[in-house]
């Protein structure tokens, strides 16, 4: 079965740093697209950053860009998102998904078809 299970959220200040972590099974993870998504509470889910199968590329929202960082370990089938300089408005559950079009690695909830359980961020 696909697995995603997500770790390293936590509650910080305005100006620090958390990295999420992003553990998948039960696919070619190398094959795969793989984003993050958070969703605030009454909000809608939002695409955060996503990376090509192989790493070379990855796309971020533009309230994220040049603070957070999207990488993967493909020898460990693991994502990563490194969170700097955090703000009260990143507060939110954040999800890691797969996407089995690699040729396809957008910012579109849509092409993504497994999702983790996610993990609270929560920036004070």
């Amino acid at each position: 079965d696909v697995q995603l299970v997500e770790s390293g959220g936590g509650s910080v200040h305005s100006g620090e740093s958390l990295e999420l972590s992003c553990q998948a099974s039960g696919f070619t993870y190398a094959t795969y697209c793989m984003g993050w998504f958070r969703q605030a509470p009454g909000q809608k889910r939002e695409a955060v950053a996503a990376i090509s199968p192989g790493g070379g590329s990855s796309i971020y929202t533009d309230p994220v860009q040049g603070r957070f960082t999207i990488t993967r370990d493909n020898s460990k089938d693991t994502l990563y998102l490194r969170m700097d300089n955090l703000k009260p408005e990143d507060t939110a559950m954040y999800y890691c998904a797969a996407n089995p079009l690699g040729g396809r690695c957008f910012l579109n909830d849509r092409y993504f078809d497994h999702w983790g359980q996610g993990t609270q961020v929560t920036v004070s």
